[in-house]
């Protein structure tokens, strides 16, 4: 079987002493060796989250962490604000739709940051907005919000709450959820988190708390109450996903033993050298601000990025995404999150360059590029 070289927005390559604890022998979810990594995981996501509010890994996709964070908080009828700056701003639309919100959806350019002025304008002309929602890295534009600057507006109106959708931003870079009053944030294992898809990590702002405990809205599956209840005895509410909780103890301890201001300067390195080198190959950056967990470029006139996407599969087991809707056919998406050393990411560029040069043989590029990439990377 062919290795694969995965740098996708996710999944992403997994570290090998990820892959050990994926494949050791099962344990039970209630004995005290598995209420012991429960606690250590629990505990150490407040790192992550940078707050001294409970966390919780749930077993479900990110999108299940985006409905806990909905139905927790959100009430029949309650009107929202929603930005919608791509599919999964569009996604967390609909489903507040679903859940009976009054949904005013904030249409932004893809490629393009949403304006604090223009949110502040919404929320003054409507008082009654009760929840706003935001993707921190919108995964298929590869925008990076500002969600400080949102976070600071948002605060001052007492009624109303933050929530942010950091699947493809939480562990990747600094979101202090805490310090930008964030009141609500999701994150996902399959991308900063470095494992397979399967668990989705929430918390909520105390402010967050008053909204649920006063909530009529009905909830089971992802009633946050009841897992609190559950975590305060050292178990989940449901059975465990006992082989990602045990994977994801093995990858906060390696990020406890790093620090976060090196995990995160690690992956920022990833997408400057992504950023650097795909201009060097005549692609152009989609996003005006680009997030540090992955890069979206556009190809040259005249070439299907979904194609280029397979070729490099096919011929060499590189995994990178391309575009969805608008943007298919137009962008690639290139990961910078997981296990992926300098080699990989010298490899991965330099077979793009060879695709791109037997798909337009006209194409000049720099002679000294594989020196000029390890010289970035001093390999």
């Amino acid at each position: 079987m062919q290795a694969y070289n995965v740098l996708a927005p996710g999944p992403v390559n997994l570290h090998p002493e990820v892959q050990k604890a994926l494949a050791l022998p099962m344990i039970h979810h209630r004995t005290p060796e598995f209420d012991a990594i429960l606690k250590r995981v629990l505990t150490r996501l407040k790192v992550i989250f940078e707050t001294d509010q409970p966390c919780f890994a749930l077993t479900s996709t990110g999108s299940g962490g985006m409905e806990a964070l909905l139905v927790n908080t959100l009430s029949k009828g309650d009107h929202v604000l929603g930005i919608d700056s791509g599919k999964f701003g569009e996604r967390w639309c609909e489903m507040a739709e679903v859940f009976g919100a009054r949904v005013t959806v904030h249409k932004v350019k893809w490629g393009e940051a949403v304006k604090v002025a223009d949110v502040r304008r919404i929320l003054e002309q409507n008082p009654d907005i009760k929840i706003v929602m935001c993707q921190a890295c919108e995964t298929s534009t590869g925008i990076k919000h500002p969600i400080q600057e949102l976070g600071a507006l948002i605060h001052e109106r007492a009624q109303t709450l933050f929530l942010v959708d950091g699947i493809t931003a939480l562990g990747a870079f600094a979101l202090p959820m805490d310090e930008w009053h964030i009141d609500g944030l999701v994150g996902g294992s399959q991308k900063a988190f470095m494992l397979p898809t399967g668990l989705a990590m929430i918390s909520f702002s105390k402010k967050a708390w008053k909204a649920i405990e006063n909530n009529p809205q009905p909830r089971f599956y992802f009633d946050i109450r009841k897992e609190q209840k559950a975590n305060a005895k050292g178990e989940t509410f449901f059975s465990s996903n006992v082989t990602l909780l045990r994977a994801l103890d093995v990858v906060l301890e390696m990020i406890m033993a790093k620090g976060l201001p090196a995990h995160f300067a690690e992956i920022r390195k990833r997408a400057e050298f992504t950023r650097l080198f795909a201009q060097k190959l005549g692609l152009k950056l989609y996003a005006e601000v680009p997030s540090e967990s992955l890069t979206a470029v556009v190809v040259p006139d005249g070439m299907d990025s979904q194609k280029l996407r397979l070729l490099l599969e096919e011929r060499f087991g590189i995994t990178l995404m391309g575009g969805q809707d608008q943007a298919k056919g137009k962008i690639l998406r290139i990961g910078h999150m997981g296990h992926i050393t300098p080699e990989q990411m010298i490899d991965v560029m330099l077979k793009l360059a060879e695709i791109l040069k037997s798909e337009n043989p006209g194409l000049s590029l720099p002679l000294s590029l594989e020196k000029e990439m390890r010289s970035f990377w001093n390999v």
